[in-house]
C-alpha cells in the first residue's frame, strides 16, 4: 500500500500554468504505475494522465495531451503533474493515484487502488 498526498492547486488565470505534486510514501513506491484524476462539481471522476512504474511510458487524455505533463522521480518518491496553457473547463479538485497492477494506460478510476486527498484548481476566464 501507497499513501499519497497533493499539493500545488491554487487559482490562475486562463492561459496560466499550474504544478501539481504528489508526496508518496511506501517502501515499494517505485513498482506502482501512477496516475492523475479529476473531478469537477456534479461530474464523475476523469481520467487525465497516467504513467508507468520506472516512467518509460505515458497516457494522456485528449483533453491535455500538449497541455498537461505528467513525471516522476522515484529517489525522491514524488510525482508531478505540469498543467499549461489552463482553461476554465480545467477546473476541478485533481487526485493522485496509484495501481499496483494495471494502472498505465488505464482511465478506469476502479484500477487505482490508493488515492490521495486532492487539489482544488481553479482556472477563471
Amino acid at each position: 500500500q501507497v499513501q499519497l498526498v497533493e499539493s500545488g492547486g491554487g487559482l490562475v488565470q486562463a492561459g496560466g500554468s499550474l504544478r501539481l505534486s504528489c508526496a508518496a510514501s511506501g517502501r515499494t513506491f517505485s513498482s506502482y504505475d501512477m496516475g492523475w484524476f479529476r473531478q469537477a462539481p456534479g461530474k464523475e471522476r476523469e481520467f487525465v494522465a497516467t504513467m508507468s512504474a520506472n516512467g518509460g511510458r505515458t497516457y494522456y487524455a485528449d483533453s491535455v495531451k500538449g497541455r498537461f505533463t505528467i513525471a516522476r522521480d522515484n529517489a525522491k518518491k514524488m510525482v508531478y503533474l505540469q498543467l499549461n496553457s489552463l482553461k476554465p473547463e480545467d477546473t476541478a479538485v485533481y487526485y493522485c493515484a496509484a495501481a499496483r497492477i494495471g494502472g498505465w494506460g488505464s482511465s478506469d478510476p476502479n484500477d487505482f487502488g490508493s488515492w490521495g486527498q486532492g487539489t482544488q484548481v481553479t482556472v477563471s476566464s
